[in-house]
């Protein structure tokens, strides 16, 4: 980037700034969203809480289902959207 562009851009740098935390922020909240060890821990603490009567047997098996699908299935990588995928599969 030129001196003239830097200079002319200096006013964006904290609106730039903020966007480059959100995406790390998204990015790392993704990590642990899908990470083995922490929805192992959240099916632990599912089962503690249908034994203690904290949930019904509906809202367990919501919730026990919408945990396995994160432990079956691999996190998408970042910046990849849904969209992005399905045109690509329509140009194979």
């Amino acid at each position: 980037m030129g001196i003239v562009s830097g200079l002319l851009l200096l006013p964006l740098a904290p609106v730039r700034g903020t966007a480059w935390i959100a995406d790390h922020l998204l990015e790392e909240a993704r990590r642990q969203v899908h990470d083995p060890r922490a929805v192992q821990a959240r099916l632990a603490a599912l089962n503690r809480a249908l034994d203690e009567g904290a949930i019904g047997e509906a809202a367990f098996e919501r919730e026990e289902e919408r945990l396995l699908t994160l432990l079956e299935r691999p996190a998408r990588p970042a910046g990849r959207t849904t969209t992005t995928r399905r045109a690509r599969r329509r140009h194979v």
